[in-house]
């Protein structure tokens, strides 16, 4: 493997990881910090029939995880496009 191309691994594992970093924070925001954090505030809106924080708990963080999947998938197909590492 030669410099350069050892230089744009490097750089496409950067930015793997600060993608990966990135999502977790957003989730872990939104698992904990809307039920923790907010969860006072939240219980006193009603969401279908529920308060809100007892929705972000159950639904809210699993529909956000799955929304993280979807655009990391996403956002990896284009990454391993620019750096030519695509299957």
């Amino acid at each position: 493997m030669n410099k350069e191309n050892d230089k744009s691994m490097q750089e496409y594992w950067k930015r793997n990881v600060a993608l990966i970093r990135n999502l977790l924070i957003i989730w872990a925001a939104v698992s904990y910090g809307a039920v923790i954090l907010l969860g006072d505030v939240l219980s006193k809106i009603s969401f279908f029939g529920v308060n809100l924080a007892f929705w972000f708990a159950h639904q809210g963080s699993i529909l956000t995880f799955v929304a993280i999947v979807a655009f990391y998938a996403w956002r990896m197909g284009k990454l391993d496009k620019e750096f030519d590492v695509e299957e």
